[in-house]
C-alpha cells in the first residue's frame, strides 16, 4: 500500500523535527510504502533551513504566505496529484495522511492505520488514537456538532455529561477496547483518507482558514457513502495548540468563524436560528464573567478589552449571515 503523510507547519520547527524522527523511524522496517510531504506556512522560525538540512528526503511546499489548514493541505494534494487536473487514479497514493506536526508517532500507528484502510473497503476515514504529552487520555474522535455541543461549551450543563454521546464524545472504554469503531469524524490531527474518497469529495474547503476543516471533510466524506472509524491500534501522541497558541484571541475567532460556517453549510433554517441564539447567550455569559474578573482585579482592563471585542465579533459573525451556506 502506498501512502502519501502531509503535514502543515507553522513556527514549531523542534516539534516537526521530531514528528518527522517518528514518521521516519515506524517507516523505516516495515512494508509500509510513504511520502512525506511538508507545507510550511511561511515560519519565521527556520523551519524552511531546518527541513532542507535535516530531512532532505521530506517533499517540500515553503509557501510565502499562511495558507491556513485546508489550503495548505490542498497545496500538498494538488502536487501529489488530486485535484481538477489531478493524475490518474492509479498513479495516486492508497490513502493520504493528514498529521499535525504536534504530534508524535508511536511504533506500529501508520502501518495499522493503512492495514485497516486495506482490510475495510467500507471506509474512507481512519482515526487515530491520540494521547497528550503525559501520556493520558485524549478524545480523538466525535461525532458531528449540533445544538447539544453548542451548549455544553456555552451554556451551564451537568458536567457528568460533559464526557458523553451528548456532547459528541466516545467513551474511553470504546478506545481501550482496541478494535475499530464507527465515528462521525476524527480530529484532525491524524486523519487517514483513501484516495476514492478523496477522489468522490473533493480537497477540502479553503473557506475554514483554520479550525474545523477536518469535520466538513468528514461530513462530505460520510455523505457521499463512505464511513468513518476510530483504529485505537494507531497511537499518536498530540500535544495540541502548539502553532494556534501563538494568537490565542484571533484562534478564539476564528474557531467560532469557522462554526458558524459549518453551521450555515450542513443545517437548516430552524437549527440554525437556534445555533445563533445559543452563541448569542454564551458570549454575554463570556462578557460578564470577564467583567466579574476585572472587577476583582483577575483581568487587566487591556486584557478584558480584548477579550470583550472578540466576543463582539463572534457574535456579529453567527448574527450577520443567517442564510444557509453555499456548498
Amino acid at each position: 500500500m502506498k501512502l502519501a503523510i502531509i503535514i502543515v507547519s507553522w513556527n514549531v520547527k523542534d516539534l516537526l523535527a521530531d514528528c518527522l524522527r517518528s514518521v521516519q523511524a515506524d517507516l523505516s522496517g516495515g512494508w509500509l510504502s510513504a511520502d512525506i510531504w511538508v507545507v510550511d506556512n511561511a515560519s519565521g522560525d527556520g523551519s524552511v533551513e531546518m527541513l532542507r538540512r535535516d530531512f532532505p528526503a521530506v517533499r517540500l511546499i515553503a509557501s510565502p504566505t499562511n495558507l491556513g489548514f485546508a489550503g495548505g493541505n490542498n497545496a500538498a494534494l494538488r502536487a501529489i496529484g488530486f485535484g481538477d487536473a489531478g493524475k490518474p487514479a492509479e498513479e495516486l497514493p492508497d490513502a493520504v495522511l493528514l498529521l499535525n506536526p504536534d504530534t508524535v508517532v508511536h511504533p506500529g500507528a501508520l502501518i495499522s492505520l493503512a492495514e485497516f484502510l486495506a482490510h475495510t473497503p467500507q471506509a474512507g476515514i481512519a482515526g487515530a488514537r491520540l494521547l497528550f504529552g503525559d501520556g493520558s487520555f485524549q478524545h480523538s474522535a466525535f461525532d458531528f456538532p449540533g445544538l447539544w455541543q453548542l451548549a455544553f461549551d456555552l451554556l451551564p450543563m451537568p458536567g457528568r455529561l460533559v464526557e458523553s454521546g451528548l456532547n459528541g464524545r466516545y467513551f474511553p472504554s470504546q478506545y481501550n477496547g482496541g478494535k475499530p469503531f464507527e465515528i462521525g469524524h476524527p480530529l484532525g490531527a491524524a486523519m487517514c483518507v483513501r484516495r476514492e474518497a478523496i477522489l468522490q469529495a473533493g480537497l477540502l474547503d479553503e473557506r475554514y482558514h483554520m479550525y474545523v476543516e477536518e469535520v466538513d471533510w468528514s461530513k462530505r466524506i460520510t455523505a457521499a457513502g463512505w464511513r468513518a472509524f476510530c483504529v485505537p491500534s494507531a497511537v499518536i501522541t498530540h500535544l495540541g495548540g502548539q502553532s494556534t497558541g501563538q494568537i490565542k484571541t484571533e484562534s478564539f475567532i476564528n474557531l467560532w468563524r469557522s462554526r458558524a460556517r459549518f453551521y450555515r453549510k450542513f443545517y437548516g433554517p430552524a437549527r440554525l436560528w437556534a445555533a445563533r441564539n445559543i452563541v448569542a447567550i454564551g458570549m454575554r455569559r463570556k462578557a460578564n464573567a470577564d467583567r466579574q474578573a476585572a472587577a476583582r482585579g483577575e483581568l487587566s482592563a487591556g486584557a478584558l478589552a480584548e477579550r470583550l471585542e472578540a466576543y463582539r465579533r463572534v457574535t456579529h459573525i453567527w448574527q450577520k449571515d443567517g442564510q444557509k451556506e453555499q456548498p
